[in-house]
């Protein structure tokens, strides 16, 4: 059993509690539910746009505690201050340590860039209450998921207001989603059943994704000049999270690499 597989059948049980104990209605009467949604789409593609997606990340399976120091509201405003495209939040408690309160802090604080919930969506219920806790954006990682539920999940976050991440790691991946035009196409450098970082991935599977799509080359970029080579490729878009997490003030670490994107 491969940890994506751990992770996967943890959180059917997981969400199966939830969705016993929280009334869908609920989710629907919250205060966040009806705000109108910033868009990635539009943050990546405006002029003078970093492409930085950055991230808050605790822990994650592969490097244990990267940094579980750093509060979001610190994180959160310094990411800020770096002029970020957007602000990735891991709610995934079990494995990434992160919660749904993470986000909903840090969406009072940040009210101007656009936040995606970064978590392993098995079930449309989840996506009810990504909207519901303040994000614009859901991740949808094909590996999970088959062809259908890309399809419905993606048509369901559209209904809702909201933007999708499609997140792929192979040409099988790719293959699952529907219509690949005008999406916003990640590219995970990171294998989720070995958890090895290989940005040639990225590169791989760059050619096949549309012009009209925007690439997010995702994980494994530690230094600006790889950004700089993405870029050359079509990539728009860059989720980073431990190079800035693993530093004692994200925000300034976010800052510094920033500045040295050319």
């Amino acid at each position: 059993m491969t940890i994506l597989d751990k992770i996967i059948a943890f959180k059917k049980k997981e969400i199966a509690k939830i969705k016993a104990e929280v009334p869908l209605k609920k989710l629907v009467e919250s205060p966040s539910f009806a705000r109108q949604t910033i868009s990635l789409k539009q943050s990546l593609l405006e002029v003078g746009s970093t492409g930085i997606i950055a991230e808050y990340k605790r822990q994650s399976p592969s490097k244990g505690i990267i940094n579980d120091k750093a509060t979001i509201a610190e994180v959160t405003n310094g990411y800020l201050d770096a002029n970020v495209s957007a602000q990735s939040i891991l709610t995934d408690t079990s494995f990434f340590g992160g919660t749904m309160a993470d986000l909903m802090e840090a969406r009072v604080i940040n009210q101007k860039k656009p936040i995606l919930r970064k978590d392993f969506i098995i079930d449309g219920f989840q996506i009810v209450e990504a909207k519901a806790i303040g994000a614009d954006v859901i991740l949808l990682i094909a590996s999970c998921l088959t062809s259908e539920e890309l399809k419905n999940y993606g048509n369901l976050a559209k209904d809702l207001g909201m933007e999708v991440l499609y997140e792929v790691h192979s040409q099988l991946d790719l293959d699952k989603i529907n219509d690949l035009d005008n999406k916003i196409i990640g590219i995970n450098n990171r294998d989720l059943n070995t958890f090895e970082v290989n940005l040639e991935h990225s590169i791989k599977l760059a050619n096949q994704i549309p012009n009209s799509s925007i690439k997010v080359s995702e994980s494994g970029i530690s230094d600006p000049r790889i950004i700089t080579g993405l870029k050359e490729y079509g990539f728009q878009g860059f989720l980073i999270g431990e190079n800035f997490m693993k530093n004692e003030n994200p925000g300034e670490s976010c800052q510094d690499f920033i500045s040295q994107i050319r």
